[in-house]
């Protein structure tokens, strides 16, 4: 039988195989590596009471707190049937009431003296308008120190609170690190000696033991500088292998002909582009005419003319001779980007047609829902090289699909590739093609080097000229109800003056959409999301009666969508109540007003996005944030936000600071979120820089980081199945 080493192994062979259950099921843990890098959450010193006072925030949430019982007494009840034990705790900042019940009352009255000080953790409740812990699980804290020193040195000792679950407290988890911590001498540093050393970093098993078992702030503060640099450097190694594998692959180089279909195109624009444009434009052109494949990432604010910059490397591939795909991950925004894209090409988008321009070429569409001989028609056209560009959904990946010879893949929003469909795209080229991924959800710096880490950045933060500004107020509905009157008589005067508006909900409304199974668990008692199909009732009803309301959602017939957004953009549809498919892409220069109901239930990021589909044309925009939700609350704070700038990046920041990094991360990256336990994306900006830094010379030096077998166990341990697709997307 091959030797595991202790660090591998199933913690049941430690810890018995009920702990070990609790660890695997509540908390995802399995290994004794998995528990050393369950790292504590805090730290209480025993002389030093925690803050009682914070608890009014936590409520239904697991604490552990350290104080000292004041008084402890038995109250009976039902005639004396019924036994009751009260404790009341201190910490001097506050005090908080523990209850006993039943035959549970006799062993906490025993051991829970007033005066004695003990660690408690249970789930903090509410009674009678008093915070309260019912039946904690408790431990007291010894005063064996017989001298003075000792007792100072008790008083002071730092006790690590680990996050816990209602099975298992974070004391019974601080004995179980207890268990494995001697094999944290096996843990194999993935750090070159260099760096470590260069750096002043302590080796790892030092830092492990400092984290969980710190004898001062100092130890803490080594142990977190350490883990946190395992975390970034690992992370940006596994990203620069990729970097460095990709400019290693060949591909054929494109570059637009003199004279030829984008030369074309650029004489018949009616404006010129913006500087930002032309920066970038040239930053893709160059890559495009490289013999590696260009792997680059477009951000850009909304409406920064991302889309104009794409179809113009676009053009510029087909110029050379190859084909180029968009992907967009829904069919009303492949819709919207075929109808927008045509139109800015005109006659140079019927190639081979009659009327069309000698120069162009054919732009066609492939969505899942086309009529099988308009897609027979597109497949056709794609193998024989007669149409230059295609724009579709996922359809684009299936087998049917075979292009004459695909040179360049922009994804557009929201869409990383899964492993399998970007393979699945890349085996269409003779080579790899290029790859373009655009996104209008601006992102941190560090967040950028973090999730797209395999991809050059390129920025477009300058808006075209003739976009108006748009202004964003907040109309609270509940406090000040005429506000909300008084926004749809907004509606009403921009609609009169030829405009047209947008209805944001969160929720469809059409029954399948259960508001019990969306509730979060911050709603409570709040009564459900505002829904599309009831609000556009209520609007022609009652507010904007008279005008064309018309509904957008998911769930429409693709047919029916389309008809929507159409008549929507030729302006026969005068006010259109959507979900958050309009939140990318979708371009009606006309539209001036945007109301968005319940809009603390969406995200800044997504607020931002939404509120860019107005002010599109030369009429300024107007977006109206509703909601019910209390001044002082921090979903208001979070409005007043978005309403303060227009700034993308800056909003994306706060975004970051109010969420935790795991969302932020989002689906694509779920596979990172555990190996980042230390790393704070936003705070530690200057480690993942640095790191950045030290992996690309690392792995410059040595690609399959031979001479570091620390580091590569370390990789390994990072790229499992779930964490290797994370890294294959992009």
């Amino acid at each position: 039988m091959e030797h595991v080493p202790a660090l591998d192994e199933d913690l049941k062979k430690t810890l018995g195989p009920a702990t070990a259950k609790v660890l695997a099921e509540q908390l995802g843990l399995h290994t004794a590596l998995d528990l050393l890098h369950h790292y504590p959450r805090r730290y209480a010193e025993r002389g030093e009471l925690t803050s009682l006072a914070e608890l009014s925030d936590q409520i239904d949430e697991h604490v552990t707190v350290v104080a000292q019982v004041a008084d402890a007494r038995i109250l009976t009840f039902n005639g004396g049937r019924g036994k009751r034990l009260e404790v009341t705790i201190t910490d001097g900042s506050g005090r908080l009431q523990l209850v006993f019940f039943g035959a549970g009352v006799h062993k906490p009255h025993k051991d829970l003296l007033p005066g004695t000080r003990a660690m408690f953790a249970g789930k903090v409740g509410m009674f009678n308008r008093k915070l309260q812990l019912s039946h904690p699980a408790y431990e007291p804290l010894s005063q064996d120190a017989s001298d003075r020193d000792a007792a100072t040195a008790f008083a002071s000792q730092l006790i690590p609170i680990y996050p816990a679950c209602a099975k298992l407290e974070s004391w019974k988890i601080a004995k179980c690190v207890d268990a494995v911590l001697p094999s944290a001498q096996d843990a194999v540093d993935p750090l070159p000696a260099a760096l470590r050393e260069g750096r002043g970093l302590v080796p790892l098993t030092e830092a492990l033991s400092k984290i969980h078992r710190p004898g001062t702030k100092a130890d803490i503060e080594d142990a977190r500088q350490r883990l946190k640099w395992d975390e970034a450097f690992v992370l940006q190694v596994a990203l620069a292998r990729r970097r460095h594998a990709d400019s290693q692959l060949p591909a054929v180089p494109r570059r637009p002909a003199p004279g030829g279909l984008l030369d074309a195109f650029d004489a018949k624009l009616p404006f010129t582009l913006t500087d930002g444009q032309q920066k970038v434009s040239k930053e893709i052109f160059d890559d495009l005419a490289t013999e590696h494949p260009m792997h680059r990432l477009l951000q850009g604010e909304v409406g920064s003319g991302k889309t104009m910059v794409a179809l113009r490397a676009m053009l510029a591939v087909v110029d050379s001779g190859g084909q180029a795909a968009m992907l967009a991950p829904t069919e009303v925004l492949a819709q919207q980007h075929h109808r927008s894209i045509t139109e800015m090409m005109g006659e140079l988008a019927e190639g081979g047609m009659l009327g069309g321009s000698d120069q162009g070429t054919k732009v066609v569409l492939l969505t899942g829902s086309m009529g099988m001989p308009a897609r027979r028609q597109a497949l056709l056209d794609l193998v024989t090289g007669e149409a230059g560009v295609v724009i579709g959904t996922h359809a684009l990946i299936e087998d049917k699909v075979q292009f004459h010879d695909l040179g360049l893949v922009v994804v557009d929003e929201q869409h990383r590739f899964g492993v399998e469909q970007r393979d699945a795209l890349r085996s269409k080229g003779k080579q790899p093609p290029h790859l373009l991924v655009m996104t209008a959800t601006p992102i941190p710096r560090t967040v950028a080097m973090t999730v797209f880490g395999d991809l050059e950045t390129s920025v477009l933060d300058q808006l075209p000229a003739g976009r108006s500004p748009i202004a964003t107020h907040v109309v609270p509905s509940k406090d000040k109800p005429h506000f909300l009157a008084r926004a749809w008589e907004r509606v009403r005067e921009e609609v009169e003056k030829g405009h047209q508006a947008y209805v944001v909900c969160p929720r469809i409304g059409d029954g399948e959409d259960d508001p019990k199974k969306k509730a979060t668990e911050d709603d409570g008692d709040k009564r459900p999301p505002l829904a599309v199909v009831e609000i556009a009732e209520e609007l022609t009803r009652g507010p904007l009666a008279g005008m064309s309301v018309e509904v957008l959602h998911g769930r429409m017939d693709p047919a029916d969508k389309d008809d929507v957004m159409r008549r929507f953009a030729a302006g026969e549809v005068k006010v259109l109540v959507a979900t958050t498919v309009i939140e990318v892409g979708v371009n009606v220069p006309n539209s001036t007003v945007m109301v968005i109901m319940d809009a603390d239930r969406f995200g800044v990021s997504q607020l931002h996005q939404l509120r860019g589909r107005v002010g599109r044309g030369s009429a300024p925009g107007l977006c109206l944030l509703v909601s019910e939700m209390h001044e002082a609350s921090p979903a208001r704070a979070r409005l007043a936000a978005v309403a303060a700038t227009l700034d993308g990046f800056e909003l994306s920041r706060i975004d970051l600071e109010q969420r935790r990094e795991g969302d932020v991360l989002g689906q694509a990256q779920s596979g990172v979120r555990s190996s980042l336990r230390m790393l704070a994306v936003i705070e530690d900006e200057e480690v993942i820089a640095e790191a950045r830094e030290e992996a690309t010379r690392v792995v410059a030096e040595d690609p399959t980081l031979e001479g570091l077998p620390g580091l590569r166990t370390a990789l390994d341990a990072l790229l499992d199945t779930e964490r290797e697709q994370y890294l294959e997307k992009g």
